[in-house]
């Protein structure tokens, strides 16, 4: 997957800004596919050269005109195409893994706070996701908006994104549990 996937797959929901893009991008696509806006405007500046989206300038007294973009016809398809096309399994890519390797061999005092902190930022997102989910179906029970809601992809990736943080904060605390531990232990010898 390329970023040019994820902008095209934003802008399903409408017509965007830049800075709406960058906004919309933060709490939906961004919990799967990160990027900062410099990168976003880079990006629809390509797909607008490459046919897959199209811009319109918006004139507004007292501030700069803007750019609304919106996919085409050309980047549906793109999006069917890379829809259609085979996906590469996951992969974990994360430096403080290479640092919990290291345990066995160096201080683990900085190890152990960074576990802490990413298990605390894993339960704030968790909180945020949750918001998203209350958000995206209203009144409805979880179960009848998965079966009827007018649009769950989003909510999907929001489920998805749940699980691997939960996944996240529990691995972080049980391992900053056992280096504690057997920082205690071998104390005590």
């Amino acid at each position: 997957m390329a970023l040019r996937h994820a902008v095209l797959a934003a802008l399903l929901d409408g017509e965007y800004s830049g800075y709406q893009l960058a906004k919309v991008f933060d709490i939906s696509v961004a919990n799967f596919w990160p990027a900062v806006p410099q990168q976003l405007y880079a990006e629809l500046a390509k797909l607008e050269r490459e046919g897959l989206v199209t811009g319109r300038e918006v004139v507004q007294e007292g501030r700069p005109n803007k750019r609304l973009f919106q996919v085409t016809e050309a980047g549906r398809d793109a999006l069917e195409e890379f829809a259609a096309a085979a996906s590469k399994p996951s992969v974990i890519r994360d430096d403080l893994l290479v640092k919990v390797q290291t345990a066995d061999r160096i201080g683990t005092a900085p190890v152990i706070e960074q576990l802490e902190q990413r298990a605390s930022a894993a339960e704030a997102k968790i909180e945020l996701l949750g918001t998203l989910l209350r958000q995206m179906r209203g009144d409805v029970d979880e179960a009848e908006f998965l079966l009827r809601g007018e649009r769950i992809g989003g909510y999907l990736t929001c489920l998805r994104g749940i699980a691997f943080e939960q996944g996240h904060r529990d691995w972080c605390l049980r391992t900053a549990a056992v280096l504690k531990e057997r920082r205690a232990t071998r104390a005590e010898r």
